[in-house]
This record gives structure tokens, C-alpha cells and sequence, in this order.
């Protein structure tokens, strides 16, 4: 088995479809592959299914972008084996994902005041068939546009850099307040899913990992490509201490990756897939 637990698709903010996606993941070998879009269940099922046509089984998952308000850092929750289109969710998530766009339409305006030559409607087109725009989709026509060789790079830092301590945000910077962390745990859960603290290592989550367990989180990822050898050791220390299931994935998104990973080039163990079937058997 050859199992990866975090992909997405151009549903949320990866380049490629949902069909697209599964047959380059039963081209690169997995045979188990969770879709986890951002805020949605939308295209789960239609996944499942295709899934079953290609001969690779679908984890119907979501990746919430949630927030730690307590240290003031993002926290994101993948949510495993979660019912699509529960009611939950889309409640706690639907608001989320109106203000990302409206995000969006606002950065778009500011770089054309600023002077770069692209349009709402030209942005949009590559977000055709998702939830929304995202940065992604607005660097993908800067892009196209000559402004820029990567998705990623200086200029992705010069205009949506959230700045600090020192540095001014970017000149397209507009903020948005994410779901609170432990509202993604609750709905996730409501949802019949498992929820999972995702790349811990990327936004430093470890110290909130013991409340996170209180409010209900039964997972962590390990295998991730944001994670260095002591990111991985200090995951599954903490996995251990606190009884978690152990995951890893990819955190595929195609021409939109900061990392360049490919479907299953991270990938969770097969006797850590094991103890997540016994939880999922056990209800």
C-alpha cells in the first residue's frame, strides 16, 4: 500500500482537477489518497467515485484553516473520513470561504491601482469549478502576464506578505479572521470525522498540542514536506505521549505547491492507515 492522507485539488487551491489529481495518483503508485480541499466537502463524492473507477481508494477529508487565537498563530485541522456535505461544516466553513473570495476581489483591485495590468475576470478563470480565488489563482495571471516566472517567490512576498515586526504587509496584503482551531476540531468530529493537527512544524503548534487533545484531536501529521528531521522526531514524540494516530501526505497542489512534492511523495505507514481503520471500524 502506498498510502498519502493530504492532497487537494482545484476545488480549493491546487491546479489540477479532481479527475486529474487521482489519475496522477494511481500513475505515481498510491493506492489510498485522502482529498482534503480547504473549508469543503464539495466533490468528495464524485471523488469516491472516480476513485473506484481507477482502482484507488478515496479518504473523503477536509483541511480546515483555522486560527490558535491563545498564540496568535494558524492552525490547520485535516479532518479524516468526515461525512461530505455534512451540515456542520458547511455552516462553520461557508462564511469562511465568501471571505477569502471577497479577499480576493480586494487584492485584485489594489494591484490594479497599483499599476499591474490584470482583470477580476482574468484571475477568475482559473478558479473555474472551485470554491473561490485564492493567492494562487491571482499569481497563476500575474504570471501569464510576464510579471513573474513562479507562483512562489519575491514577488509573491512584495504584494501579500502579512508583514511584522519591522516590515510593512505587502501592497495587496488584505487580512482575514480564520475559524478558530478548536470550532474545527468540534465540527470535524460532528462530522464523523478524525481530526488531525496538520504540519505542525510549519506554524509551530506544538506547545497548543495537549489543549487540542482536550477539545478532541485524535491525530497529528508527521510526514509532511514542510517537515525537517526534527519537525518528524518531535511529532512523533508528541503522537506517542499523547495516544494520537500518526498520518503523512502530501500536501499536493499541483503548479500551486510552495514545496514541488508529488502525490505520494510523503505518505503515512501502513500499520499507522491500520490504527486509523480500527478507530473509523470502532465508530
Amino acid at each position: 500500500m502506498k498510502i498519502d492522507l493530504h492532497c487537494h485539488t482545484k476545488i480549493s487551491d491546487n491546479s489540477f482537477s479532481t479527475e486529474e489529481v487521482i489519475l496522477q495518483a494511481k500513475q505515481q503508485g498510491v493506492t489510498h489518497l485522502a482529498i482534503t480541499d480547504h473549508d469543503t466537502t464539495i466533490g468528495l463524492q464524485l471523488a469516491i467515485e472516480i476513485g473506484k473507477e481507477q482502482g484507488v481508494e478515496i479518504i473523503p477529508g477536509i483541511e480546515i484553516s483555522a486560527y490558535d487565537f491563545k498564540r496568535n498563530r494558524r492552525a490547520h485541522i485535516l479532518g479524516l473520513y468526515v461525512t461530505p456535505g455534512h451540515d456542520a461544516i458547511y455552516q462553520l466553513c461557508q462564511p469562511l470561504i465568501e471571505k477569502r473570495h471577497q479577499a480576493s476581489y480586494e487584492m485584485v483591485r489594489k494591484l490594479i491601482e497599483a499599476g499591474y495590468s490584470i482583470s477580476w475576470e482574468e484571475v477568475s478563470l482559473h478558479c473555474e469549478g472551485g470554491t473561490g480565488v485564492y493567492k494562487q489563482h491571482i499569481m497563476h495571471a500575474l504570471l501569464e502576464k510576464g510579471y513573474t516566472n513562479e507562483i512562489f517567490g519575491a514577488l509573491y512576498k512584495k504584494l501579500f506578505s502579512r508583514g511584522g515586526p519591522g516590515h510593512e504587509p505587502g501592497i495587496a496584503y488584505v487580512p482575514i479572521t480564520y475559524i478558530d482551531v478548536f470550532d474545527a476540531i468540534r465540527v470535524i468530529k460532528a462530522a464523523g470525522g478524525i481530526p488531525v493537527l496538520a504540519h505542525p512544524g510549519q506554524f509551530d503548534n506544538f506547545s497548543a498540542v495537549s489543549e487540542l487533545v482536550e477539545a478532541g484531536l485524535k491525530g497529528i501529521e508527521i510526514n509532511h514536506p514542510l517537515h525537517n528531521h526534527e519537525n518528524r522526531v518531535r511529532a512523533l514524540e508528541i503522537a506517542n505521549e499523547y495516544q494520537l494516530i500518526k498520518t503523512g501526505g502530501s500536501d499536493f497542489h499541483g503548479l500551486y505547491s510552495d514545496t514541488q512534492s508529488t502525490l505520494g511523495s510523503e505518505t503515512t505507514e501502513e500499520d499507522w492507515f491500520m490504527k486509523i481503520k480500527e478507530k473509523i471500524d470502532q465508530g
